[in-house]
Parts: structure tokens; sequence; C-alpha cells
């Protein structure tokens, strides 16, 4: 199969911009330098990943090559880039798990009732 032009030019400068370990190149406005999201919003009870956002990893622009255009599709586009500093949650409100909690203790509902509907016939 011969790569359009196009699709080759893009591959050359997407493996310029590779780093040495074969991971894709970060965003110019990501910061990887150790940025915090408390350095730049006030948050309240924030787990260190989303503290972090530099930690996220496995997304697309992480990848070392770039999916075929035959084979992109759009919703790629809402999971290709990692979270940001400014799109992480500043705050963050865990549940109980309360009702998981009794769940397991008794165990799931079983129904009892007397079963009235006609058996299949094997046959």
């Amino acid at each position: 199969m011969v790569e359009p032009q196009a699709y080759r030019k893009q591959r050359r400068e997407w493996q310029v911009d590779n780093r040495a370990d074969g991971m894709a190149a970060p965003r110019a406005d990501v910061p990887v330098d150790g940025t915090l999201t408390s350095d730049y919003y006030h948050t309240a009870n924030l787990p260190q990943r989303f503290d972090h956002p530099d930690w996220f990893s496995g997304y697309g622009c992480q990848r070392s090559t770039p999916p075929h255009p035959f084979y992109q599709t759009t919703s790629q586009e809402y999971g290709w880039y990692p979270p940001t500093i400014h799109t992480v949650p500043t705050t963050f409100y865990p549940t109980a798990h309360k009702f998981s909690t009794v769940l397991a203790q008794g165990g799931m509902y079983r129904n009892y009732s007397l079963n009235t509907g006609l058996d299949s016939v094997p046959y």
C-alpha cells in the first residue's frame, strides 16, 4: 500500500518530535516540571493523581507512532491529550460506599417466590 504524501510528512514530523525513549514529545502548554494543580487553583480534598496531572500516561499523544488517518475517528480526539492542571477537578468528594458494604455482608437479594410459569418442552 502506498502511503499518501501528507501522511508520510506527518509521520516524519512525528518521528522527529519523539524523544529517545520512544514516547511522543510533550505538548508545549502542558507543564512537565512537576507543577501542581494547587499552585494555580484553590483545591479541597484533592487526591495526589489530580494534584499531579503529569503522572497520567497512556494517552494518544503519548504513543510512539500516530494512528493511520484512515482509521482515525472523531471520538479519539476526546482522549488524545492527558488532563492538565486546568482540566482536572479542583474538589473531590468520595462516596461512603455504604450500600456496597451492606450488600457484601448479606449477599444479593434472592427471589424465593412460587414459580408459576410453564416449563419449556425439551423436544
